[in-house]
């Protein structure tokens, strides 16, 4: 029986952030730049943390403070995941143009821009 949440990759996408950076539920973070990329990605916020690369975040998972720091909702990773055209996903959220998705062959998990997938099968 096929998942609704089932997706074909239609175009790669490789990670340009070879180092993902991953929070925790409760963790401050500092609050910087929109993303305001080509893409058109909404709400995706450049953020950091001591002792990792900055990274990424969907607006929607952080309580943003006055003083240019937020505090997380819940755990979170920026890890994209490596695809090539025709590898089958599991998708299981979508936030501001984006998939967290697992691949069906080996099990690894990131994001993957919706551009890049469609819905198993649907016409492209």
């Amino acid at each position: 029986m096929k998942s609704d949440h089932d997706y074909v990759v239609t175009l790669p996408h490789v990670s340009e952030f070879p180092e993902p950076m991953a929070v925790k539920k409760g963790d401050r973070v500092a609050v910087g730049e929109l993303y305001d990329g080509p893409e058109g990605w909404p709400d995706w916020y450049l953020c950091s943390v001591p002792g990792q690369e900055a990274g990424f975040v969907p607006e929607q998972i952080i309580d943003r403070h006055a003083d240019g720091f937020g505090t997380m909702l819940e755990d979170f990773t920026n890890r994209e995941l490596n695809v090539v055209e025709g590898e089958v996903l599991y998708g299981e959220r979508q936030l501001n143009g984006w998939l967290w998705a697992t691949r069906v062959s080996d099990g690894a998990s990131g994001w993957v821009p919706l551009d890049n997938i469609r819905a198993r099968g649907s016409v492209s």
